[in-house]
């Protein structure tokens, strides 16, 4: 059984844009097109509908380009539980309001007990000073909240052998 990896719009958004100018940004830009040519497949990947949407918006041939990469992804369902567990991440502080379409992918991911969720949104996903509480509200409520990377943490070997989970 392949590890799940739940894959954040931000993913794909930089595999399909115009190479960046800013060095950082170009970076993440090589980083993704690597995960994606040589490492997804290592991994059971899933999208929600919330990613779609997001990948909709935008210069119409940017989003073609979105979607084409991931029409083949299989869609988690958001439901009642994920939008409780938003409402208690939001409420909990673990993420401002404005945070919410990203708590919906946080809470989807723990949801469906996807292992990975990878994201370039270091402000509020992949965030160092939020990840614990992240972690805790999502305990409280019943949930093991996924590990929350960037796809360069997921490139390479495994030195153990195995991607624990």
């Amino acid at each position: 059984m392949k590890p799940t990896v739940y894959i954040e719009t931000s993913v794909v958004s930089y595999l399909t844009a115009k190479p960046s100018r800013d060095i950082v940004v170009a970076a993440n830009q090589q980083v993704t097109r690597e995960w994606w040519e040589k490492h997804l497949n290592d991994f059971d990947t899933f999208i929600s509908q919330i990613v779609l949407r997001e990948a909709m918006a935008g210069d119409p041939e940017c989003a073609r380009k979105r979607l084409y990469l991931l029409k083949s992804l299989p869609i988690l369902e958001i439901n009642i539980d994920i939008n409780s567990l938003v409402k208690h991440l939001i409420g909990s502080g673990s993420l401002p309001y404005k945070a919410k379409i990203d708590a919906l992918h946080i809470a989807t991911a723990a949801f469906y007990q996807i292992n990975f969720l990878i994201t370039w949104n270091c402000k509020h996903i992949a965030n160092a000073f939020m990840r614990n509480k992240i972690v805790t509200v999502c305990a409280r409520n019943g949930f093991k909240a996924p590990i929350i990377c960037t796809p360069l943490e997921l490139i390479g070997e495994n030195p153990c052998g195995k991607i624990p989970l």
